[in-house]
């Protein structure tokens, strides 16, 4: 056994190689127990990032709507949102803070109709799976 030079009689102690691994095994049973649950908050979180631009969308359209007097045509689109479209000088542009129109966080285009079957405007992202139905992640989320 060694002695502490600055606390002599005092004896060093240190961690032991089985100490060692049941910390590691602590550690490793809380690391499988958690791992699910923030992977589930992270895909939660997609969902919820989704909407919020769904929303933020609804707004820059209504500014849109406002400024021009009309919802942009589906031919015109969400591009009518950050570019000016032909024919139209009341545009007050760009109506969105990014000089493109962003994809939804599964990197796929927003789904945008007008007039809409629901409303003035249909806007959707079709979920993780960017095909109609499903639920959790692939759930489409929708303006309506």
């Amino acid at each position: 056994m060694r002695t502490d030079k600055k606390h002599p009689g005092r004896a060093m102690r240190g961690f032991t190689l089985i100490e060692l691994l049941v910390v590691l095994v602590i550690l490793g049973l809380l690391a499988a127990l958690a791992g699910p649950r923030v992977i589930g908050y992270l895909g939660g979180a997609k969902s919820d990032s989704a909407q919020l631009q769904i929303e933020e969308f609804g707004s820059a359209l209504d500014l849109f709507k406002l400024d021009v007097g009309r919802y942009p045509s589906s031919q015109e689109g969400l591009q009518a949102l950050v570019q000016q479209p032909g024919g139209i000088d009341r545009w007050n542009g760009p109506y969105l803070k990014k000089k493109e129109v962003p994809k939804d966080p599964w990197g796929n285009d927003y789904r945008y109709a007008s007039p809409g079957q629901h409303g003035p405007y249909d806007l959707s992202s079709l979920g993780a799976d960017n095909r109609e139905g499903g639920d959790g992640e692939n759930k489409d989320l929708v303006s309506w």
